[in-house]
């Protein structure tokens, strides 16, 4: 048998390769770490997940204490922002992080290869000057932002969610191109700290494959909250005009026109917000040296166990199927590290739950209404927030849980619900789907009083027509 300088090779060190990286030294296995970054953690924790949540609790925050929530618990303030320290605590919050999984990586002894990884032949990966060989590879590589074609991000004007992290100020018009998770939240953000934010949405409503009702309900919040949408409208053009070389900044022009055909107008913006998706970060992998094909959207294919068509090849994370979500990709980390040291690493992939961190949240798991029906009878259990003896007390009455049960066994099916910690609420019903609970089962659990989470009880209750609270 040839000899490999590691067993585990993993490329790419966001949420899903880190996470492979260590589950699989902790199984004994020698194991190294790709990434090209100067920090571990990838998207999400430099430019992704991390940084936005800092952003977005600071303006929550900022919002509450400009526009009368603070006023109305009795608390008088006169705010004034201070973009400067909203970025550095950002800031410390990614450095706090990604130092954290530099420090797991030298407790669990996974050694760091600074550089990009690109393969070279079976078993052997090239990475920065240096080549080594693995007796398994797993590809972590993640996504990117999705271009939008003939528009070119400058990140001065014209931004991607990276940019969008960085605004040195506030813009007086920020135009979002995307009425998806990523547009909605960085949207959000700079709408609180004083922005007009126009949302540009190419589908007739936002949030693309979120339960329908919850979608309808999310565009009302957000419209009364002053977000302008443009919903089943296409941009055809942006133009940047730079500004004078001492006054910073510029405009761009753009022009949109309704997805189904008519007259076209244009919008003038301070900053333009492109947030149309993500794609897989497979390119400049050399991919074709170990004979292994992408599919139609870029993705590798791979079985249940995450095994690539190619034998000691794994992929994980945003370049396969599925939902690109950093905790599907940290569970699909754990579960390929242990189905490379022979145990059984499994995903069940249908109980992954989304969540949009805007306030109130918006988060879900399982199917929606739509796909519940599509595939036999249902019932369906709704429980206002406003029902709920926490939200109304914290002055948070937006929104509602919905529970989707089927018909005939009870089963949950799907839970949805817009909540100020819904993203937080949502892991009960996850647990519940998790363990094949019923509507029944989750209604006869005894939830702490008062809590948010007694919504979701309701909810449950109200499946059989049986909540108390309404």
């Amino acid at each position: 048998m040839a000899d490999f300088d590691y067993d585990v090779l993993v490329i790419g060190s966001g949420p899903g390769g880190y996470v492979a990286a260590i589950r699989a030294a902790q199984l004994g296995l020698k194991t190294a770490c790709a990434e090209g970054r100067e920090t571990l953690g990838g998207t999400c924790l430099n430019v992704g997940c991390i940084p936005s949540k800092a952003m977005l609790h600071a303006s929550e925050y900022y919002d509450a204490a400009a526009n009368g929530a603070f006023a109305k618990l009795g608390i008088k303030v006169k705010p004034e922002l201070d973009l400067d320290t909203m970025h550095g605590q950002r800031k410390d919050a990614v450095k706090g992080l990604t130092g954290g999984i530099e420090f797991l990586f030298k407790k669990n002894k996974v050694e760091w290869l600074k550089g990009y990884g690109t393969f070279t032949g079976p078993n052997s990966v090239k990475v920065g000057d240096r080549t080594v060989t693995a007796r398994n590879i797993v590809i972590a590589t993640g996504s990117s932002v999705t271009p939008l074609p003939g528009v070119e991000i400058d990140q001065k004007v014209v931004v991607d969610s990276t940019g969008a992290l960085e605004l040195p100020k506030v813009p007086a018009h920020m135009v979002v191109i995307g009425g998806g998770v990523i547009g909605l939240e960085l949207g959000s953000v700079w709408r609180r700290l004083g922005a007009k934010v126009t949302c540009v949405e190419f589908l007739d409503q936002i949030l693309p494959g979120f339960d329908g009702e919850v979608r309808k309900e999310a565009n009302k919040i957000m419209k009364k909250q002053g977000i302008e949408f443009k919903l089943g409208t296409k941009v055809t053009g942006v133009t940047v005009k730079p500004a004078p070389a001492k006054a910073g900044g510029g405009k761009a022009t753009l022009t949109v026109e309704p997805a189904k055909g008519g007259a076209s107008e244009t919008i003038e913006a301070d900053c333009v917000l492109v947030s149309i998706g993500r794609r897989p970060n497979t390119e400049g992998l050399g991919l074709d040296k170990v004979g292994l094909a992408t599919n139609n959207r870029g993705q590798i294919d791979t079985d249940h166990d995450f095994r690539t068509s190619v034998p000691g090849v794994w992929a994980i994370g945003d370049v396969i199927p599925g939902p690109m979500l950093a905790h599907k990709a940290e569970d699909e980390g754990i579960a390929v590290a242990e189905n490379i040291a022979g145990l059984t690493g499994i995903v069940n992939h249908d109980v992954i739950p989304s969540v949009v961190y805007t306030m109130p949240e918006i988060a879900g798991v399982g199917l929606t209404e739509e796909q519940a029906r599509k595939k036999g009878e249902v019932k369906v259990g709704k429980f206002p927030m406003l029902a709920n003896s926490r939200a109304k007390t914290n002055h948070e009455p937006d929104g509602f849980v919905k529970v989707v049960a089927d018909a005939k066994t009870d089963r949950v099916l799907g839970v949805w619900c817009i909540a100020s910690v819904a993203g937080t609420m949502i892991a009960q019903a996850a647990q519940a789907m998790e363990f094949g609970a019923t509507s029944e089962d989750i209604a006869y659990t005894c939830h702490a009083h008062p809590t948010h989470s007694e919504a979701l009880k309701e909810a449950a209750m109200a499946v059989t027509g049986k909540p108390i609270h309404i």
